[in-house]
């Protein structure tokens, strides 16, 4: 569409030229439906921005709505000084309120979500139409819709256009906590209060946020540099932003220079990096992350500037003259208590407040342009459609939406349990007389050339593996750990009690529970939604579908700095409903044990040591 605009506005005017010249001046028709396409995505554009005002006149800035039930993206330098409340403006003339869900401090992005006029949720709201920034190129018309110096205060945001300068710019934090990464750079007129708003291509899609403005002399007026955080990272986040937590960005636990002869080499890596685990080592050379091209170390800051800490991606490298295909868990650029010390530090101070209106004709010389809210309240009164939504928790922007992700996990997770034939409990977290939860008792063989008869039996007072003439019993939770540390098969043992006892007491009862967000499985997409529960000194991830939300993976780690146990669950189909075919147990991306499951059980703890019935 770009290109096709480009050269329809230049053979547009070459024809208004040549009729110019034979007579009377008309707008030839090629023109006029080139004019009216950029008009209509404009209107398609304008309803999914918002003019976010921090209350009691504190600033303000831009954002988009990003879904129909009003969640929307901005800036973390926007919403800081807002702290959980902002009154949003929308095109549609309203004025709502929003609570803060979820903050990227590192990549200057915040989640937030509108309220209906009436406090509730709404479900209608005019959501963005999401495009690709990787498709972006110099040259592409683009359209920045916002709230430029909170002009919109008659809730009518303001619209420019231009060209994309650039793109995959890196912009270095400069000793703020700030990066940005694989950004957009644009000619299109950004200033203060553009900020966290949308930018558009030619047709209206979504393909990123404006962030940061280059002014002259560090002063506060556009000089047509402006960058933009693309829209491709931004849904790389959405989910650890719905999760309400204050997020990081990923490493790759090495660092890398780019070659005098091209290339980029490893010039150092940290032993305890799973990068290492997986072979990576000094002067190997990356030659793809996530399936991108890199060939500088600006590509691979650029990459991985684009991932939550925790992912796990794609490497390819060369090393001693050998290509290598891996994956590599990602780690957390801080800690946690860093990147809250480094936040609190890097929070801007707040706009000032409202100044007199200058006199008709006078220039407003304000060296801040996210001045003020024009839509009343005061920073303290906060709604209690709000407060029902907003929970204070160490790490989190607001603990409420975990708590919101966690009962749809905990939901899901019930619904798919298999349970067994003869159990006459419509709940799969019915506990047996005894107190206990219901034992499992799993049944198959394994997938190999010779299988063996595989019988796997948890619960809580028995722990049993036995694959053809090998038994393996585990007693206590030190010899689960134990057993993850050395890579053995019964490593597949926490996995499955992990998973029986979360059905069955839930995520308040497991021990420390959060929801995570969305992460690759194996690299791959789609994202997966993960949650985290704390056993002893085992931590559980579970890793399910985004659209089935059935059980896909349960990772057990047992030491951060060692592989964990991974139980890839595989089905036959998609139904939620369906027994799992196969239990695959990896540690890194080898397999250990995989089983065909024929028989899986759920029977009373105190009948557990029962042979169960054959399936028919």
């Amino acid at each position: 569409m770009n290109d096709r605009f480009w050269w329809t506005l230049v053979t547009a005017c070459c024809m208004v030229g040549a009729a110019a010249a034979d007579g009377p001046l008309s707008i030839s028709p090629v023109l006029a439906e080139a004019e009216q396409q950029r008009m209509d995505a404009i209107d398609r554009a304008m309803p999914s921005a918002v003019s976010v005002f921090v209350p009691g006149g504190g600033g303000g800035g831009s954002g988009m709505l990003i879904s129909p039930d009003g969640f929307a993206l901005t800036n973390f330098h926007v919403t800081s000084p807002a702290g959980s409340f902002m009154r949003c403006g929308l095109s549609d003339g309203n004025v709502y309120d929003a609570v803060i869900v979820g903050i990227d401090p590192v990549g200057d992005l915040a989640m937030i979500q509108l309220l209906g006029l009436d406090g509730e949720v709404r479900t209608d709201f005019p959501a963005a139409t999401m495009g690709s920034s990787r498709s972006a190129q110099p040259g592409d018309w683009c359209m920045v819709i916002g709230n430029p110096f909170l002009l919109a205060t008659n809730l009518q945001p303001t619209v420019t256009y231009g060209i994309l300068s650039g793109v995959g710019r890196y912009q270095y934090p400069s000793g703020t906590l700030l990066e940005y990464g694989d950004c957009l750079q644009t000619d299109a007129s950004i200033n203060p209060g553009n900020s966290g708003g949308p930018i558009y291509d030619a047709e209206g899609k979504l393909i990123g946020i404006v962030g940061r403005c280059s002014f002259e002399k560090r002063g506060r007026v556009n000089v047509g540099v402006g960058y933009a955080i693309s829209i491709n990272q931004a849904k790389n986040f959405l989910g650890v932003l719905h999760s309400g937590r204050i997020v990081d960005h990923a490493t790759l636990g090495a660092t890398v220079a780019t070659d005098p002869d091209g290339g980029v080499r490893v010039t150092n890596i940290l032993e305890s990096s799973d990068a290492y685990r997986r072979g990576l080592r000094y002067d190997a050379e990356i030659l793809e992350i996530d399936g991108r091209l890199v060939q500088t170390a600006n590509d691979v800051q650029n990459v991985l500037a684009t991932f939550p800490a925790g992912w796990r991606v794609g490497i390819k490298y060369r090393s001693q003259g050998t290509n290598h295909d891996t994956l590599v868990r990602l780690a957390s650029v801080h800690a946690q208590d860093e990147l809250l010390e480094k936040m609190a530090g890097a929070l801007p101070p707040p706009p000032p407040r409202q100044k007199p209106k200058p006199a008709e004709g006078d220039e407003d010389e304000s060296e801040h342009g996210e001045e003020s809210d024009p839509h009343g309240g005061t920073a303290d009164a906060i709604p209690d459609s709000v407060k029902r939504r907003l929970t204070q928790r160490k790490g989190y922007a607001n603990y409420h939406f975990n708590e919101v992700q966690q009962n749809r996990f905990i939901e899901s997770l019930r619904r798919q349990f298999p349970l067994a034939e003869d159990s006459d409990s419509e709940r799969p977290e019915s506990k047996s007389t005894n107190g206990e939860p219901d034992a499992w008792v799993i049944e198959g063989e394994t997938d190999e050339a010779d299988p063996k008869p595989v019988r796997i039996h948890v619960s809580a007072d028995k722990m049993a593996l036995i694959v053809g003439d090998q038994t393996m019993q585990v007693a206590s939770k030190s010899e689960l750990y134990d057993g993850v540390s050395i890579r053995s098969i019964a490593g597949i043992l926490p996995a499955l009690d992990g998973w029986r006892r979360m059905i069955a007491v839930g995520p308040g009862k497991f021990g420390d529970t959060y929801y995570w967000g969305t992460m690759p499985l194996g690299g791959q997409r789609p994202l997966r939604d993960c949650v985290v529960g704390i056993d002893g000194e085992l931590e559980l991830r579970w890793l399910n579908h985004p659209e089935t939300q059935v059980v896909e993976a349960v990772e057990v780690f047992a030491d951060r700095d060692q592989d964990p146990a991974e139980l890839w669950v595989v089905r036959d189909d998609s139904d939620p409903a369906a027994m799992p075919s196969v239990l695959d147990l990896r540690y890194g991306t080898e397999s250990v044990l995989r089983v065909k499951v024929s028989s899986w059980k759920s029977v009373p703890s105190s009948d557990a040591n029962a042979q169960p019935k054959e399936q028919p």
